[in-house]
């Protein structure tokens, strides 16, 4: 009796830890979240980019090419099913690898892939997406920043992806793909409950010197200090 009494009280604490890590773990993100980094003053507006997301995930839009960067020497829209030359930007999405390509709906969600993404223990990809346009809403974010500031988040982009010993980023051959008009690749790092997507996109924001958050690991963070709300009609 006295095992089976110190069992569930083990079995108490723990739950009753994890509950706790819980509500201060959305707490914090709650509260740093709400702590802005504000943009850098007194660059000139000369390339247009965006943020936009799912409702859960952020992606960085960019032009897919101008005077300081052409993405297609990077990625290629030729591993797409869609192959739409007509593409203007091209956006990017650092993730779980698990998550990206094991799980099309949270329905095919299993526990451990949740588990190895939540604790760091799996490999990260980064997702791109080709548009022809895009338009403001509550989940997509224009912004208009100076040229420098947009080759500082070019290089924060370009570190991480993964390369090869030839120092070529290594596309991920995949029937995974969201649409006609993505593809994954390898990317640097691993995915935790502390660095998320959406943690990746807010320092891509800080690198090229945009209003971002102290911290967050959800997309409502970064929208929140844009003055949206997010969501996905």
């Amino acid at each position: 009796m006295t095992i089976v009494k110190k069992i569930f009280k083990w079995a108490g604490l723990s739950l009753l830890s994890f509950i706790a890590f819980v509500l201060l773990y959305l707490l914090s993100a709650f509260a740093l979240s709400r702590i802005a980094v504000p943009r850098e003053q007194g660059a000139q507006p000369e390339v247009t980019i965006y943020i936009l997301t799912n409702g859960v995930h952020t992606d960085i839009v960019m032009p897919l090419q101008n005077e300081d960067k052409d993405w297609l020497k990077e990625v290629s829209i030729a591993h797409t099913t869609g192959k739409d030359t007509l593409a203007q930007y091209v956006a990017f999405g650092w993730g779980d690898k698990g998550f990206y390509l094991n799980t099309p709906t949270w329905a095919d969600l299993k526990f451990s892939t949740a588990f190895n993404a939540a604790f760091g223990l799996s490999t990260a990809a980064i997702h791109t997406t080709f548009y022809r346009n895009l338009q403001e809403s509550e989940h997509c974010v224009k912004i208009v920043i100076s040229r420098e500031q947009y080759r500082r988040m070019v290089a924060f982009i370009v570190q991480s992806f993964k390369r090869d010993n030839q120092q070529q980023i290594m596309h991920i051959a995949t029937n995974a793909n969201y649409g006609s008009n993505d593809a994954f690749y390898e990317a640097s790092g691993s995915y935790s409950l502390f660095h998320t997507c959406n943690t990746w996109s807010n320092n891509a924001l800080k690198a090229g010197g945009q209003k971002a958050c102290f911290w967050t690991p959800f997309d409502t963070g970064i929208f929140y200090q844009y003055g949206r709300s997010g969501k996905v009609d």
